[in-house]
């Protein structure tokens, strides 16, 4: 499923601009995608559409978040560390974490690998019709063994 989003990502900047369902389907299963697979994505995009029609844009001056048992234990500490790494970065706002945290856990198993919840990071930045700034963006895409320290 992740490699999905990340072709739509890749290949899409906005869902807006994705092709209607049926073709979209289509496109992906020529690429070479398997038909579960795609089914999981679009179903889980989807999801994503219907949370992200509640962001407004507004962030809240403070917000502290508590996770639930099965939320820890769902996410891992590496993917909550992560999610606070970027509120108080100022590039993750409370209403959109909590659209991450609710699409999160919506995938199955646990708990969720950090490269997973990058991808669903992104992806709520998609949705939004946002982009992330370059440093932030590099921190969702680029695997850190990769990086060059200067």
């Amino acid at each position: 499923m992740f490699d999905v989003l990340v072709y739509l990502y890749e290949n899409y900047w906005r869902p807006d601009a994705c092709p209607e369902q049926s073709q979209l389907t289509r496109k992906l299963t020529a690429v070479g995608f398997e038909d579960d697979e795609i089914e999981e994505a679009l179903s889980w995009l989807d999801g994503l559409a219907v949370a992200a029609q509640s962001y407004d844009g507004e962030q809240a001056v403070q917000s502290v978040r508590v996770y639930a048992p099965s939320e820890q234990d769902h996410l891992g500490a590496e993917s909550i560390g992560f999610l606070s790494f970027l509120e108080s970065a100022g590039v993750l706002p409370p209403v959109m974490r909590e659209i991450v945290v609710e699409r999160a856990m919506a995938i199955a198993g646990g708990p969720l690998e950090l490269d997973d919840l990058k991808i669903i990071v992104l992806m709520a930045f998609w949705s939004l019709g946002e982009e992330p700034d370059a440093l932030i963006l590099d921190e969702l895409l680029v695997d850190p063994a990769d990086r060059v320290i200067h």
